[in-house]
């Protein structure tokens, strides 16, 4: 056994030796259980987190030790502000906000330290008019995996079928590199819009989806790619071979410069979740690498059920929630399942997606804040309405966890199953998982109730799919109830969760 081998398993041995570490902050009687928030992250020597509660905007300075250092009155923010992002940079912050005054909406920006003082004055970047209440939320922000590219985007809708979309980017200096402004219809009056992604390199791709009618899903996508430096869209066909899709999922494979593609499918109108959909498009070829339709057997189906479900219906509760990529080529993808029921309505996939409750948190609507934004993936909660309404009892059931990993061809070499099972009443902001990159393994943490309280578990997969259930996590205080998918990792074994206390929120930095 050579001597890198032998430190390799040290080194792993030190970490495991080592108990898990828990600070909680101090509850502080003005940050309510409504407060909005973001975990900008580590800066400097501190722990910097932005809070919201009405109209008053601050940024909490903590210590190692989440001990609070200072809290900074942000007293020039506008009354109407709709977006707040951040973009950090381990020394100092970009703080990214959206606000109108009468009909003027505007995107500004303000450089923050790591004391979370103002390092700049705010600076207004770009205005739109808006003609209607509608019309609030005009922009939208997303940035390289680096941070070094930032984008900042508009969409004006002039129907149901044609739209203008201006984007404007910038790098980790904040300085404009182009702005482009182009039109652009959709195929069809149902169309839909993917997500957007940008890439290390400043290129932007998004997906144009087709539905023969507004109850339908997808059954056709064309992505759409514009370089850095383009004022054009150049086309990209997807071949769906008569294959219906869910909800589509874009993500750039920045080590090699490609593009993952990926969605549930089904082969008929209202049938069953039968496979998984990847699609591989190499930017410096410009081609499709690989294009694979993974169709679920009744091993992987059975792995996937819920308890009480059938090895049909397996997954049809499930959604894609992340996309990995890694230096090889390959990538990993997790999917998790997930459904609410009422009294009064019965749970509807589709509604989920493309209309009904929480359809204006959608990943399709035109204004939905992407990466940088508190939202979660399809949407599906929204720490500014955390818990729910609360005229009719609405119960969140989140439960198993499927990971799958691909290797450079599209091909699937190992699967497994993090089983979990979680519910909630009006509330889903304690269900889900957080997920936390240690290097040599992805660490999912994630509630579990015993009895009637919750408590943090941990499981890890190494990359040969080998999982690891840890116990139960030790020195929990029982009086702490942690929202794991509001968590940000901010070290390789770090990570800031959010939790309530009583009827407050405060923040826990665990330490594996």
């Amino acid at each position: 056994m050579n001597k890198a081998l032998i430190a390799g398993f040290l080194l792993m041995w030190c970490f495991s030796s080592v108990a898990q570490k828990i600070s909680y902050s101090e509850v502080d009687r003005d940050d309510y259980r409504e407060m909005n928030f973001e975990i900008i992250g580590k800066m400097g020597n501190n722990i910097n987190i932005y809070k919201n509660y009405k109209s008053r905007h601050d940024i909490s300075v903590y210590d190692n030790d989440m001990q609070l250092k200072n809290r900074v009155k942000f007293d020039f923010m506008p009354e109407r502000v709709f977006t707040v992002d951040f973009v950090s940079y381990g020394d100092f912050a970009y703080m990214l906000y959206q606000y109108q005054k009468r009909n003027i909406v505007s995107y500004a920006m303000v450089k923050i330290n790591q004391e979370g003082k103002l390092m700049s004055d705010p600076v207004d970047l770009d205005t739109s008019h808006a003609s209607g209440s509608n019309d609030s939320k005009v922009y939208s922000m997303i940035t390289s995996d680096d941070k070094k590219k930032i984008l900042l985007f508009k969409i004006r809708r002039f129907n149901d079928r044609n739209f203008q979309i201006t984007t404007m980017l910038y790098n980790q200096s904040m300085e404009l590199l182009k702005r482009s402004s182009f039109y652009f219809n959709l195929p069809e009056r149902d169309g839909l819009f993917t997500d957007f992604v940008l890439d290390n390199d400043g290129d932007l791709v998004f997906g144009r989806c087709s539905r023969s009618g507004s109850r339908e899903y997808i059954n056709k996508v064309d992505l759409m790619y514009k370089a850095a430096q383009s004022d054009s869209l150049v086309r990209i066909p997807v071949s769906l071979n008569e294959k219906t899709l869910d909800e589509v999922k874009l993500r750039f494979d920045n080590y090699n410069k490609r593009l993952i593609v990926n969605s549930l499918y089904y082969q008929q109108r209202r049938g069953n979740v039968e496979g998984l959909y990847s699609m591989v498009w190499d930017k410096k070829q410009n081609t499709v690498l690989t294009e694979k339709s993974l169709q679920f057997d009744d091993s992987l189906r059975f792995d996937a059920k819920s308890d009480d479900g059938t090895i049909k219906t397996a997954f049809n509760d499930y959604f894609i929630r992340d996309v990995l990529p890694l230096q090889d080529g390959s990538y990993a993808v997790t999917a998790e399942l997930f459904y609410s029921s009422s009294r009064n309505n019965a749970w509807n996939r589709f509604d989920y997606l493309y209309g009904g409750y929480g359809a204006f948190m959608s990943p399709y609507d035109l204004y939905y804040n992407y990466p940088m934004s508190r939202m979660y993936g399809m949407g599906w909660y929204d720490p500014f309405n955390r818990f729910g309404p609360q005229n009719n009892i609405v119960r969140y059931v989140s439960e198993n966890i499927m990971v799958f990993m691909f290797n450079d061809e599209g091909k699937l070499k190992w699967s497994n199953t993090i089983r979990k099972s979680q519910y909630d009443d009006n509330s889903d902001a304690f269900l889900s998982y957080q997920l936390f990159n240690t290097g040599s393994e992805a660490r999912f943490l994630f509630n579990q109730r015993e009895r009637r309280d919750l408590f943090l578990n941990s499981a890890t997969i190494d990359a040969d799919g080998k999982l690891k259930r840890q116990p139960t996590l030790k020195n929990l205080d029982r009086n702490y109830d942690f929202m794991p998918k509001f968590g940000k990792q901010i070290g390789l074994r770090q990570a800031v969760i959010p939790c309530v206390y009583k009827n407050y929120i405060c923040f826990a930095k665990l330490e594996l």
